[in-house]
């Protein structure tokens, strides 16, 4: 089913590009100088991959830097935040599965938005 829905956040935007029962795909854009929440999943994994911009991964702790074409694959329960620490919009293409795709099945560890 192709859901094709759009959502503002303080840090940029998302789009819901399809969506199923086993499946969840999403085209993200982060603002210059924004980050999304450090953060983990109980019931879905990720796989991120860089469209326009660069990104500054921190998985488990450790920092990635992605450029265009490059990929990460976040495993559930991995704690994971991207950010956009350059001067053009960040845009990532994320495909999640797992049991459950709801925006209630974030577990924020620290956010520059006060929604921990």
């Amino acid at each position: 089913m192709n859901k094709s829905s759009s959502e503002t956040r303080p840090w940029g935007s998302y789009f819901i590009l399809e969506e199923s029962e086993t499946f969840k795909v999403k085209r993200i854009e982060v603002k210059p100088g924004a980050r999304l929440s450090y953060q983990y999943h109980f019931k879905r994994e990720e796989n991120w991959t860089v469209v326009g911009g660069q990104a500054k991964v921190t998985l488990d702790g450790t920092v990635h830097t992605l450029n265009v074409g490059e990929s990460i694959f976040i495993p559930t329960e991995a704690k994971h935040r991207i950010a956009n620490e350059g001067s053009e919009l960040l845009v990532f293409i994320e495909v999640q599965t797992g049991s459950y795709f709801g925006e209630d099945d974030i577990v924020r560890i620290e956010d520059d938005f006060n929604r921990v």
